[in-house]
């Protein structure tokens, strides 16, 4: 049996052999691309080379890229070949080789390497490609009977506006064991016969805003072949997950729920669900997604909680996904080191999502208690589709759970409701993933200045910033509305592109300069500067007064005290990351950061709050090293190089062939293209303001250098010597004060405590005389003023235990709202007394909602002067409920 990771190296070794270069996935985090939430093919890196936005160092790549998709999520587990998470391996050509090398290779590959049968395979071009259809049979030898024509929709590729170009797949017949049973079964049809292992991509057209197609000058090759789907047809098993590659997962699986796969279809379903989205979420995790409510961190909490209700069924009551995740790391370790290197913060990001579902869960619990007692409900007897589906998007609630405790409570739920909601939700996410075209309108504007103003080997845009703040360029490119124009007057918002400049666009966390552009006849102050395309820098401002003109020489000059203080700050992060890990560990990387001239924010992997001793020795270390005035100094090299001599290259940064190094004396050594001081002393002084969390296993530092710690500083003295002269104590002895008064204060709050217990006391025993008999139950009706629902529920218990058999009903009116309790003795209930329903009757009459066990039952509304009506509607209810027994 040839392995999985044999089948990847093999991979990308032929085609190293061919002339590739061999270059890593990248991460599920596509790098500055809002169209997309996740890596979804191995030509998501490379977008920025198809589009012409940068240009490629080499021209043949492959790669094994970690991808993850969602819109065949209901599929996994069901089928022999769908997965959420999968490996594609894949070969490039940006502008080198296309067809006839493209198909040749691959039939090269799948025939004489991996010596698949010919007869075996099959491969479907696009409906018009004549081309592609006469090159399999030139090169390939397939017949014409084995070649499929389809459709747009099946083998042509386009995502909007862009590149786009037909689609050619190979599969591999498995089968009549594995097929339908239809005469017409073959490579279109859905069943698990045939099953595609490799589409080649053919990119020779672009399509324009009208819908219209171009033949491109630079036509392009992008293939993706399935690792796992490839392991099935090598490892001759039934399906994705008896592969090498999840079968040790699964086992895991099946050694902490005693299930054991092949038994039962129900039990099989759950073992791959959990598998395969264990194997997925840990990718997530490694680079850096959190669980969330919105973007992939909403992917990522939707595949763990489907792995968690599926592990439920597979009676996994206790945590489980962080053991799941734990095999996924030690079969993928290999190929994947990082997954090694991250275990601590991927189990932990996994465990904290679990035990969150199990709050979300209760709170679910106590959503679905209010529904079924509203007044509306309780006619109808049914749970709309809206609320079901609220519960299931909200609160990651599941319909089958839904419905299971509605039914105990003799509800039903709109099922299809629940479906249109669910319906409607995905038509909406569909149509905003059409809405993220492959290359919007200003997009293309700006490729084409980039293509048109950069000469060979040159950047469109020389940047001239890290030495100076102020410099001469001229106006190669005008723009106002959107469209490119010769001249524009005063008032009019532009942007402008200079042939040489020294603002800094905004980029890696390092916030834009400002400053102005002065012309021979006009200027423009400058908001921010943008690099939209490789090597293309724009500055975006108001032209207040004169006129520019296409061609000007202009003078361009930095804000530079803002650019200092953001230097500062930039500087202050290399130091706070370095210091970080010596402080709590090599795990505290990087997760994100804003550099800007009145802050800094470091985001940073960490799974707890960071206590104030630790955060002090931070400051300290940063401190020392700023008395220190160590050179901070830059330098060009080799990514190779620089990784080598031990720079740290930050999580999701895209770096080019040759990086900037900056060093600050012998304590730093980062991969960074932002501006910074020249010496530590420049810093000044360095202070936390801030440490908080901003999601699962990330933390946040806010930090203030130079003036602006200063002004914090005294800001903080000036807040200590007014709270002291309030207080009427010098500065050193203002904490013994106030820990004096938090005693005062404690004592007086237990005082009340005795008082109030004292005084619930009498009322319970006025309330205990005021007892009525209703058909040999005694009942309790009454008030308690200024009691939270702890006091209250305090009350009715004692109540309870003094009263005999029978029923006890209270109201409280606190902060502005009514609280409502019924207690039952056994006695009452069977009598056919529920305490849910009292309290039910109750909370309609001042206005709110609830319900609870038969035992026992609170409530709450909002109308507080109402108690009296909800008293008597409870008693009202009691009466049928007795004289009904």
């Amino acid at each position: 049996m040839t392995s999985a990771d044999r089948l990847r190296e093999d991979f990308l070794s032929f085609f190293e052999r061919k002339g590739h270069k061999r270059l890593p996935g990248s991460s599920l985090v596509p790098k500055n691309d809002p169209t997309l939430l996740l890596t979804g093919a191995g030509m998501v890196q490379f977008k920025p080379y198809f589009l012409g936005l940068s240009t490629p160092t080499v021209n043949r790549v492959t790669t094994c890229q970690p991808c993850l998709r969602t819109p065949d999520i209901e599929r996994v587990g069901k089928t022999a070949r769908h997965c959420t998470f999968f490996e594609m391996l894949g070969n490039f050509s940006f502008g080198d080789y296309f067809k006839a090398e493209a198909i040749e290779w691959a039939w090269e590959f799948v025939t004489g390497h991996l010596r698949l049968d010919p007869e075996r395979l099959w491969v479907s071009v696009y409906l018009d490609d004549d081309e592609a259809a006469g090159l399999w049979q030139e090169k390939a030898g397939v017949p014409p009977e084995r070649i499929v024509r389809l459709g747009k929709e099946d083998n042509f590729w386009e995502i909007g506006v862009g590149p786009c170009g037909p689609c050619s797949e190979i599969y591999v017949d498995r089968g009549r064991g594995y097929g339908c049973g239809s005469p017409d079964c073959g490579p279109a049809c859905n069943c698990d016969r045939f099953m595609e292992i490799w589409n080649l991509v053919f990119i020779q057209f672009h399509k324009d805003e009208a819908g219209e197609y171009h033949l491109l000058e630079k036509k392009s090759i992008d293939t993706g072949m399935g690792l796992e789907r490839l392991a099935v047809i090598m490892q001759g098993v039934n399906n994705v997950f008896e592969t090498d590659l999840l079968r040790p997962v699964m086992t895991r699986v099946e050694e902490l729920s005693g299930r054991r796969y092949g038994v039962a279809e129900e039990d099989d379903v759950a073992l791959r669900v959990v598998t395969e989205h264990a194997r997925g979420v840990t990718f997530m995790a490694k680079d850096g997604i959190l669980p969330g409510n919105e973007g992939r961190g909403y992917v990522m909490r939707r595949l763990i909680r489907r792995a968690l209700r599926y592990g439920r069924r597979l009676g996994l009551e206790e945590s489980f996904l962080p053991e799941v995740a734990d095999r996924v790391i030690e079969r993928m370790g290999a190929a994947y080191p990082d997954l090694v290197e991250k275990r601590t913060s991927i189990l932990a990001t996994l465990r904290q999502e679990e035990d969150r579902f199990q709050a979300t869960l209760e709170q679910g619990m106590a959503i679905l208690a209010e529904l079924t007692g509203r007044p509306g409900a309780q006619k109808e007897r049914r749970i709309s589709g809206e609320d079901a589906f609220r519960l299931y998007d909200t609160y990651g609630f599941p319909l089958e759970l839904t419905r299971e405790i509605a039914a105990e409570q003799g509800f039903t739920v709109d099922e299809d409701g629940f479906r249109a909601a669910l319906d409607a939700q995905r038509e909406r996410a569909r149509a905003a993933r059409g809405e993220g075209a492959y290359l919007d309108r200003s997009a293309a504007i700006y490729a084409r200045l980039a293509e048109r103003l950069g000469a060979e080997g040159t950047a469109p845009t020389a940047f001239s910033g890290y030495d100076r703040t102020e410099d001469q360029g001229v106006v190669a490119a005008l723009l106002q509305g959107g469209e490119e124009v010769t001249e524009a007057s005063a008032g009019a918002e532009v942007e402008v592109v200079l042939t040489r400049t020294p603002f800094y666009a905004e980029s890696g966390g390092q916030v834009a300069d400002e400053g102005i552009l002065v012309g021979p006849a006009g200027r423009v102050e400058v908001a921010e500067a943008r690099r939209p395309a490789e090597g293309l820098v724009v500055h975006r401002g108001l032209l207040v007064e004169g006129r520019l003109r296409l061609g000007d020489e202009v003078r361009a000059a930095v804000d530079a005290g803002r650019r200092l203080a953001t230097a500062r700050n930039h500087t202050a992060t290399h130091l706070v990351h370095r210091a970080l890990r010596l402080v709590l560990g090599e795990h505290a990387t990087q997760a994100g950061s804003l550099v800007a001239p009145d802050r800094l924010r470091f985001d940073f992997a960490h799974y707890s709050p960071v206590p104030a001793e630790q955060l002090r020795a931070v400051e300290r270390i940063v401190n020392a090293k700023v008395r220190e005035d160590l050179p901070v100094t830059v330098e060009v090299t080799t990514r190779e190089e620089a990784e080598a001599r031990g720079a740290v290259a930050l999580f999701g940064e895209k770096y080019g062939k040759d990086v900037r190094v900056v060093e600050i004396g012998d304590f730093s050594r980062e991969l960074c293209g932002g501006t910074h001081v020249r010496r530590t002393g420049e810093l000044g002084f360095f202070k936390i303001v801030s440490e908080g969390g901003v999601a699962a296993g990330v933390r946040r530092i806010e930090a203030v250098t130079g003036e602006a710690a200063e002004e914090h500083l005294l800001r903080q003295a000036d807040l200590v010597a007014a709270a002291a002269d309030r207080l009427k104590v010098t500065p050193d002895l203002l904490v013994e004060r106030l820990e004096k008064l938090v005693q005062e204060r404690h004592e007086l709050g237990r005082e009340v405590e005795t008082l109030r217990a004292r005084l619930v006391g009498d009322a319970v025993e006025e309330l205990l005389q005021e007892a009525r008999e209703l058909d040999g139950l005694r009942v309790v009706v009454g008030t308690l003023s200024g009691l939270d629902p702890e006091g209250l529920r305090q009350a009715g218990d004692r109540l309870r235990q003094k009263l005999g058999e029978g029923v006890v009903i209270l109201g409280s009116a606190h902060e502005g709202r009514a609280l409502l309790l019924a207690m039952t003795t056994p006695g009452a209930r069977a009598r056919g007394v529920h305490a849910g329903d009292l309290v039910k009757a109750a909370a309609a009459a001042v206005g709110g909602g609830g319900g609870g066990r038969p035992e026992m039952a609170q409530a709450g509304g909002k109308s507080p002067e109402r108690l009296p009506e909800a008293l008597a509607a409870a008693e009202e209810v009691l009466r049928k409920q007795v004289h009904h027994s």
